[in-house]
């Protein structure tokens, strides 16, 4: 054991060179955010970004790359959008604002009525009961929780009403909604993200706004009624036709047991989805290209999966399963990079209940080999891609990258390449590919 493990160390420290000195990820970054730049699914350029990362795996010499097709939703923002406090005690100014993604628009004349501030659904539902939200909008003002030290639980906790809000609101007879960005951060700038109607409620526009001008609007609130006007051209389309994008090295003893590394392909259309989630993909391409590059011939199946639509509707995701789950596949492990491309600092670890204790166990087994890279494990969640496998009773783990800047950028059009540093890019390529090749070498029970 001693001789594998000095073997092993020397492994993990070649693709660490070898990601900090020729890794790819950034290069492909680069081009996936600067010349395709956002990619809603449907979009142009989520059609690009397919065949970019298509031809990309082919370079490698891989044994498969294949698209697999999932019909996905086909929204778009038209033009920018209106929200302006049209009756206040500081008069009539515009705040920093953005649709919420699958939401409807407003019509060409727009939607004015007064606000009413709420922080939770139970406050909704007594406004609600009293007729005070009927003929209303809505201004759903619960802050993410600066307390918490894991800024995906104070997301968590707060996301609900950007998710379902304007569904709830509309119940109670709300023309409209507002929603504070999903951030910490006191800026001027708007998050969008997908909102989800429920069926058979009556769909209502929803619209998020700046921390800023949400902390404005609740002290104006606090004076006397607000009147506000909102304007958007946001529409649902037809339907179509994309792909996941997919590459792989057949296993040279055990080719049916899968690992699966992955991201979202699709990002929102406001930045260029270079954190969320092209981070992911190029790390995740660049496993393959790192095991490629240094010689290593994989026991089991390493496969590559950029996902199609996480952003809103993860058609990619369902496709994949499905598929996944007829052709009765075992994805022994599967990792998922959907956090950004901050610091590396782990993995988080998600299973079947009568698996994932043992697993994990096993998986802990690894930490003197990964810890000198800043690398620990924990458990809880993996990623939405990679959901659907749980039942394959393999292992699910989410890349964990430092999460204190990532809501910073999250959805908005600061998402660019600029916000992404090429050496933490690239350390989070060797982490993912570190942990491929242990996982790949002693498999698990």
């Amino acid at each position: 054991m001693e001789a594998q493990t000095d073997e092993d160390a020397f492994f993990i420290r070649s693709v660490y060179d070898q990601a900090l000195s020729h890794g790819q990820a950034y290069p492909w970054l680069y081009h996936l955010t600067t010349d395709i730049g956002g990619r809603l699914a449907g979009s142009p350029q989520a059609a690009a970004a397919v065949e970019y990362t298509r031809q990309m795996l082919d370079t490698m010499g891989l044994d498969t790359v294949y698209l697999q097709a999932c019909e996905v939703p086909r929204w778009v923002r038209g033009n920018p959008e209106v929200v302006r406090v049209a009756q206040s005690a500081m008069g009539s100014f515009d705040l920093k604002a953005t649709a919420l993604g699958n939401s409807v628009g407003t019509g060409p004349d727009g939607i004015a009525a007064e606000i009413v501030e709420v922080k939770s659904f139970d406050e909704l539902d007594a406004l609600g009961a009293r007729g005070s939200v009927k003929g209303k909008i809505v201004f759903f003002n619960r802050e993410m929780d600066p307390n918490q030290i894991n800024t995906f639980a104070a997301y968590g906790g707060a996301v609900d009403q950007r998710v379902y809000g304007a569904s709830k609101a509309a119940k109670h007879g709300a023309l409209a909604v507002l929603v504070r960005s999903m951030t910490n951060r006191r800026d001027d700038i708007p998050h969008t993200g997908s909102t989800v109607y429920e069926d058979g409620v009556k769909q209502i526009p929803a619209v998020a706004i700046s921390t800023n001008d949400s902390d404005k609007l609740s002290r104006l609130l606090k004076m006397q009624a607000v009147r506000v006007y909102i304007q958007t051209n946001c529409a649902m389309l037809t339907p179509v036709t994309s792909y996941n994008v997919i590459g792989e090295i057949r296993g040279s003893e055990y080719p049916d047991e899968l690992i699966l590394v992955g991201g979202h392909l699709d990002s929102w259309d406001t930045g260029q989805g270079a954190h969320d989630d092209g981070s992911g993909c190029v790390q995740s391409m660049d496993v393959l290209f790192l095991l490629k590059s240094l010689g290593y011939k994989p026991k089991r199946t390493i496969r590559c999966v950029l996902f199609m639509n996480e952003e809103n509707g993860l058609a990619g995701g369902k496709a994949y399963w499905a598929a996944s789950n007829a052709a009765s596949e075992y994805h022994m492990a599967a990792i998922e990079s959907d956090r950004g491309g901050f610091t590396p600092q782990g993995f988080s670890a998600d299973g079947h209940a009568d698996v994932l204790q043992a697993k994990y166990r096993q998986l802990t087994t690894w930490l003197p080999l990964l810890e000198p890279y800043g690398l620990h494990f924990s458990t809880g969640g993996s990623g939405a891609d990679i959901s659907g496998l749980k039942d394959q009773k393999g292992l699910l783990l989410g890349f964990v990258p430092d999460s204190q800047r990532y809501f910073d950028f999250h959805h908005t059009h600061t998402d660019r390449i600029e916000a992404v540093n090429r050496r933490e890019l690239q350390l989070g390529s060797a982490a993912m590919a570190s942990l491929v090749y242990l996982l790949d070498k002693y498999g698990l029970e």
